[in-house]
């Protein structure tokens, strides 16, 4: 008899305004009707709502409502309360995460005597939760990142999750939202204490495959005999709110008035336990995208939804993951990263960006020599100069008065200070570095020893807030921001004083220098008779081969890139070497040319330096209306590309871009390059006369750490 059998009780926990219990009880009427009750279906509903259907709230107004919600569907069901008060809708004003084992203490005498009726509702609500076999669990539990500490039964709750037993430990501070105490609390209720019973929850979906919830999905592979998924998507972060076919894929929460609804994306789980249990090995999951998705949710019916899910069959390597992952078979065999290049930096971060940071580097030297003039005050200073006298917090908490004063007295700047910075991508800047005295948020001060000529760095992420970026290379000192959510710098070569007995070597500037490489990675290489400098090359090639990340796209999302190596990790014979050494090769030529593309500071001739490439020649040509030189006004940038904002920031705006079809001219020139950019192009405007005319649009979205990387610079 599904939710109308009289022995299923069926709890919301977080029941706010009393909507999902609303809809129980329709649905328990029309089971009723189905059975051909007829006029006795209203005292089946009546007791249903008043013995079986329980809602907890934790907040006055909504409890409040949710009774009234409750009461007026009676109404409609022809099965309304008495007028007398002695029947009431099983909603309580309660907190649904404590008090699930034991009794409340004795409450203060005032509170006994002045709020009577506040302990008979607690007591209620403490007997449906030690006493009442609840079958059935669901609602949209609060998420809500920042809900503060837990303390007490709530801690309790969050503790599960964080032990582990196979799957590797949560990592972050994901377990903190609230939804995970709401599915913990429901996951021992119906698991350890009914011993049988269903979950569905809606909530954040952040918990199908974050790697702070490898200890929630674990568990719930034993505790739960089936598990379905039906991923809603809607997510401002992952996806922009866009469905795979850049179609709008707003909120499952959106209304006429509110069209994008909420920005986190959510899911509907279903966790199923059963009386004769045995622990689920995969996962059933739906992908439900755009405006249509409460629609299909609502068509589809018990004879059909077998069909509707994919098998997952959640990876132990990657954490267990209840959504669907792209990953390469082979995955978990390859080296990562860091396996291969063990020493790495995050980039630097100032906090005084328009202080410490210039295109022009005379500008720089003029702003920092008069910071170090003792001849200034430092309200002299922080008048002239405001980001160099703001407080700094971060990795560092200063005061900036005694970060001035502590530089004055230690001396002047120091020239070797003046470093280039690869400040975002393709963007090549000048920055006062000082590894002390808090002038710098987060200086980093183990990187800078490492930057010495002809060493290179490969700029990576590891789990992106929103999709992968292929990494970058640079050959100077780098920025936290050089990718969105922080980036990391892993260079080919470190700096050496020979310790540890290794061999070092000099470079050519005379540095002495050894090789980033972990054992297992040099063995490999020595087996194959190759450096340092052909391995990074294989792996900036790999990650920036388009086939590679489609097919892993899901992996990227959650740990550090692997790399598939030719032979790893090892051969049987120098035959096998010498193939895996050639197929390597090949791969590092292609990654060396895609490096110096990436470098701004390295020449590529017929693409930075001499005769343009024809097919590059014709892209992105600087052009006026009136087909005359630019001269005076024409160089204004007055398009409304950005506008200063609040201390120093640049705000981005929507420019003037024009898109159009190739001339003759420009297709003719592009060749077959046009196939490859496709045959939409746009001219950028810097204002009502000047342009770069033929900016192909695939070359104008091209986005590197997160930036749309032309529109950005």
């Amino acid at each position: 008899d599904g939710l109308a059998a009289e022995n299923v009780y069926v709890l919301d926990p977080c029941c706010g305004t009393g909507a999902y219990l609303a809809e129980t009880l329709k649905r328990i009427a029309a089971n009723l009707q189905s059975k051909g009750l007829g006029a006795l279906a209203g005292a089946q509903v009546k007791k249903a709502a008043t013995e079986r259907v329980f809602g907890f709230e934790i907040m006055p107004a909504p409890f409040v409502v949710a009774h009234l919600q409750v009461g007026l569907t009676m109404q409609d069901l022809d099965a309304a309360f008495s007028d007398d008060g002695e029947e009431r809708a099983g909603v309580f004003l309660t907190n649904a995460l404590t008090g699930w084992d034991k009794e409340t203490g004795k409450e203060p005498k005032q509170l006994q005597m002045f709020m009577p009726e506040l302990l008979e509702e607690r007591d209620r609500a403490e007997q449906v939760k030690r006493d009442t076999p609840v079958l059935v669990i669901l609602g949209n539990p609060p998420y809500n990142g920042l809900a503060g500490m837990a303390v007490g039964e709530e801690e309790e709750l969050k503790q599960a999750y964080k032990t582990t037993k196979q799957v590797k430990k949560p990592e972050g501070q994901g377990l903190n939202d609230l939804y995970v105490r709401f599915f913990r609390m429901a996951e021992r209720r119906i698991a350890e204490k009914t011993g049988r019973g269903v979950v569905c929850f809606i909530s954040n979906y952040s918990w199908l495959d974050g790697l702070s919830f490898t200890g929630m999905r674990e568990r719930f592979l034993e505790a739960f005999d089936a598990i379905r998924i039906d991923n809603l998507n809607g997510d401002k972060y992952k996806t922009g709110k866009t469905t795979p076919d850049g179609k709008p894929d707003p909120s499952i929460f959106s209304t006429p008035g509110d069209p994008v609804g909420i920005q986190v994306g959510t899911a509907i789980a279903t966790l199923v336990r059963k009386a004769d249990h045995s622990p689920a090995e995969s996962v059933g999951f739906r992908q439900l995208w755009g405006q249509a998705k409460l629609t299909k949710l609502a068509e589809t019916t018990e004879a059909e939804s077998e069909a509707l899910y994919d098998t997952v069959e959640p990876s132990l390597p990657l954490g267990l993951p209840f959504a669907e992952i792209a990953v390469n078979r082979g995955w978990s065999d390859w080296p990562s990263l860091p396996d291969l290049f063990p020493t790495s930096f995050p980039g630097v971060q100032t906090k005084r960006d328009a202080f410490l940071i210039d295109i022009e580097l005379d500008k720089l030297e003029a702003r920092v020599g008069e910071y170090f003039n003792p001849t200034f005050s430092n309200v002299e200073i922080g008048a002239k100069f405001p980001a160099a006298m703001k407080r700094s917090s971060g990795f560092v908490v200063s005061d900036a008065d005694s970060v001035r004063n502590s530089l004055l007295a230690r001396g002047g700047p120091i020239d070797a200070n003046f470093v280039r910075h690869a400040y975002r991508p393709f963007d090549t800047r000048w920055l006062y570095w000082e590894a002390g005295h808090g002038l710098l948020g987060r200086p980093v001060p183990d990187y800078k020893p490492h930057l010495f000529d002809n060493n290179v760095w490969m700029v990576a992420q590891h789990k992106p807030r929103r999709e992968w970026s292929p990494p970058q290379v640079i050959s100077e000192m780098g920025c936290l921001d050089l990718i969105d959510r922080g980036a990391t710098c892993f260079p080919a070569w470190l700096r050496s004083e020979q310790a540890d007995g290794q061999q070092s070597m000099l470079d050519g500037g005379g540095e002495q220098r050894r090789p980033n490489l972990s054992p297992r990675a040099q063995a490999y290489l020595d087996r194959l008779g190759l450096g340092v400098e052909d391995l990074f090359h294989h792996a900036l090639a790999v990650l920036h081969d388009p086939a590679y990340r489609v097919a892993n796209a899901g992996a990227l999302r959650m740990e550090w890139p692997r790399i598939p190596l030719p032979g790893w990790p090892e051969g049987d014979s120098d035959g096998d070497a010498g193939d895996a050494a050639a197929e390597l090769l090949a791969s590092a030529a292609r990654g060396r040319e895609m490096a110096a593309l990436l470098d701004p500071e390295t020449p590529v001739p017929g693409v930075t330096s001499g005769t343009l490439r024809p097919e590059l020649a014709a892209i992105a040509v600087p052009s006026t209306a009136n087909g005359r030189n630019m001269a005076d006004d024409d160089y204004a940038l007055t398009a409304g590309w950005g506008h200063f904002g609040s201390g120093d920031a640049v705000m981005p705006g929507t420019g003037r871009s024009v898109p159009r079809d190739y001339s003759a001219l420009e297709h003719e020139a592009l060749g077959k390059t046009a196939d490859v950019l496709g045959h939409s192009t746009l001219d950028i405007h810097l204002n009502g006369n000047a342009r770069w005319s033929n900016v192909p649009a695939a070359v104008w979205n091209y986005k590197l750490g997160g930036y749309q990387v032309l529109k950005k610079w």
